[in-house]
């Protein structure tokens, strides 16, 4: 395939909006369409491309203008910077990979992106965003009020943000600034003016307090266990068949006598009157209100709440009242309550199989008559009336009837919908874009990726089935068709983009895969590819991760031992190195002892300007918590072992 660039086109346009459409003649008429890029208009003030197969024949390039929107000034913050509420976090899919930055209500970029993730921003004009694994706060100007020096940072809450580092937690407030220097080993946000805190003990046990405002320790942390203050009250526990209810200065309120006692919710707490007896709810001055009966209890939210009754471990689940008579009969695999008097009701997809999924119901909560029952398959609280849901074709909303609401937009694909400002953000598939409230489109996450002309990489979408998701790369621009037609054949393949995710429902599994742009220079194209493949029942996925480097000339796909001179010793030079880091590097004491025995000739790598990294998949000399331990080796390092001549490293420099 050719990228045609289209000089004149957007000329004169001041930056509106154009539309192509390519034709073929197929020697009767122009009735051959040849597809492009998946956006439906594209900007006038960037470049313009079409793009045309490589070979000889008759093209007829069509356009039309997109008139113009009113120019709309974004209102001034008072220190001169954009309303927050006017800005929504956006990724961007560049050379340098994926970047977060934030757009106006109209998609237009206000804050470049840079980020490595962005939220939304927060009422008091703040937001949080990572670089390198590090989190930071921003204005909305771009300003950063915090640098990232943080592993986390939370949301605010009564003027006051939990964030962390190695020493520990601690909070800072609305100017970024530490309230205390105090770390403690795990911190919640501010309730009510206290903060639950946890210190680990002597004993190697934890100990539960809680902080004030200024980070002192209004209670010790003398509880085994304690929750969030909420209407004044905490429930905590003093030590094994004893809990309690406390004022926020510590006082005790009530004590219950029991081996458990949950949490809160409406004025009634879930109880155990036995050691693994069944649950009931106790009011808070401890009489008993609903006598113990229930396999599982949930905290009362709304006056009801989600109960269990199927024994050893099943799913028997219904909604009650507080006097314990059922709304919703206790036959369900879930109940999920969504807020504002409903509840979803879900039911196994494949009973023989139920950790397959569930399709929901929606029902009244109040009287429990079902109001919709059109298969639902992922299902989101109501906000204002209306929920977020996705069934087998699309994401959408539905109203308080449990039917599609008239609020678009209607999204092919699952994934969720959500209100930022006077937009709707849509995360469907594995991406992001918005839309105003009557459903026009104002930003998507780009399709293309450009490199250098004539090259780009195109994002390919595979999607077989509910369980199977793919983004694939197309490099464009390669000037031979055959091996532009081998390296796009070969990138799909290896994304696992072809011929997977046939099986329906004898597909026992579900599977992500995605790519990004690792390193481009010169000739040489880095693609990073990920997958994430989930065995249905299982505790947890696996996640792979293939690092291809294209030459863009020839399309050679370059292995390790390209990189150096024939005959070397780099296998053994490189094991050598790796070893020293992680017997030296305090950042590798996660590795497993003796279980690193050296690299293989065909090691997992990449390259950048700077560096050769190698690195080792999730438990194969590390915990799977550790993810792909990596090891970063500069080139002068090795320089002796690297073929300068050779046609990989010539391709980057």
């Amino acid at each position: 395939m050719l990228r045609i660039k289209l000089n004149e086109l957007g000329k004169g346009l001041d930056s509106g909006l154009v539309q192509t459409e390519v034709w073929r003649w197929d020697g009767i008429g122009w009735n051959e369409c040849i597809p492009q890029q998946e956006e439906d208009f594209i900007r006038a003030d960037e470049d313009l491309f079409v793009t045309i197969p490589a070979e000889a024949g008759l093209y007829r390039v069509d356009y039309s203008k997109k008139p113009l929107e009113p120019l709309f000034v974004l209102p001034e913050a008072e220190e001169g910077g954009l309303r927050a509420e006017l800005l929504h976090p956006a990724p961007f899919k560049l050379k340098e990979g994926t970047r977060w930055g934030y757009i106006s209500n109209e998609g237009r970029t206000a804050i470049e992106p840079r980020y490595d993730y962005a939220e939304d921003f927060q009422p008091n004009g703040l937001a949080v965003v990572q670089r390198k694994d590090s989190s930071g706060l921003i204005d909305s100007t771009g300003r950063e009020k915090v640098k990232p020096v943080y592993s986390f940072i939370g949301p605010f809450s009564e003027g006051r943000a939990v964030v962390s580092d190695a020493k520990g937690y601690t909070l800072i407030d609305e100017k970024g600034k530490e309230v205390t220097p105090a770390r403690v080993d795990y911190l919640n946000s501010l309730h009510e003016g206290r903060a639950l805190f946890s210190k680990q003990g002597t004993s190697g046990s934890s100990r539960y307090g809680y902080w004030d405002a200024q980070g002192k320790e209004a209670l010790p942390a003398v509880y085994e266990d304690a929750g969030d203050f909420q209407d004044g009250k905490a429930l905590v526990k003093i030590k094994d068949g004893e809990f309690a209810l406390i004022d926020p200065l510590g006082a005790v309120v009530h004590t219950y006598n029991y081996p458990f006692v949950g949490y809160p919710g409406d004025g009634l707490l879930a109880f155990q009157a036995e050691e693994n007896g069944k649950y009931g709810y106790l009011r808070t001055d401890g009489t008993i209100a609903i006598q113990p009966q229930f396999t599982a209890a949930l905290p009362f939210s709304g006056g009801r709440a989600v109960i269990n009754t199927a024994p050893d471990y099943g799913n028997a689940y219904g909604l009650i009242d507080k006097q314990g008579k059922q709304i919703i009969p206790a036959t369900y695999y879930e109940v999920l309550q969504l807020g504002e008097d409903r509840v979803a009701l879900g039911t196994p997809l494949d009973p023989a199989q139920p950790y397959r999924g569930s399709r929901y119901a929606i029902a009244d909560a109040v009287t429990g008559r079902i109001l919709s029952s059109h298969p639902l398959l992922g299902v989101n609280n109501y906000q204002n009336g209306l929920a977020s849901v996705y069934d087998a074709q699309n994401t959408y909303f539905i109203d308080k009837s449990g039917k599609r609401a008239a609020q678009p937009p209607v999204i092919p694909g699952s994934g969720t919908l959500s209100f930022s400002g006077s937009l709707i953000r849509a995360d469907v598939d594995l991406r992001t874009s918005y839309y105003d409230r009557t459903g026009k489109q104002v930003w998507r996450q780009n399709g293309v990726v450009p490199l250098r002309p004539p090259y780009s990489v195109l994002e390919k979408k595979y999607k077989p089935n509910k369980d199977y998701l793919v983004y694939y790369p197309v490099v464009e621009g390669i000037a031979i068709t055959d091996v532009s037609r081998e390296v796009n054949d070969k990138l799909r393949s290896l994304s696992l983009a072809e011929g997977a995710g046939m099986g329906g429902t004898a597909q026992d599994f579900s599977y992500t895969g995605d790519f990004a742009v690792a390193f481009f220079r010169k000739n040489l194209l880095v693609l990073e590819l990920s997958g994430y493949r989930f065995p249905f029942g299982a505790a947890h996925g696996m996640p792979t991760k293939l690092y291809e480097h294209i030459n863009l000339r020839n399309g050679r796909f370059y292995r390790l031992s390209d990189l150096f001179k024939p005959g070397s010793k780099y296998v053994q030079k490189l094991g050598e190195i790796v070893g020293k880091q992680i017997a030296n590097d305090p950042q590798y004491s996660y590795v497993f002892p003796d279980t690193y025995k050296g690299i293989t000739a065909d090691q997992p790598f990449y390259v950048d300007e700077d560096a050769l990294y190698l690195y080792f998949a999730p438990y194969e000399i590390a915990p799977y918590a550790a993810g792909f331990p990596t090891f970063r080796i500069p080139y002068a390092e090795i320089m002796g072992l690297i073929s300068t001549e050779g046609e990989f490293w010539q391709s980057f420099h």
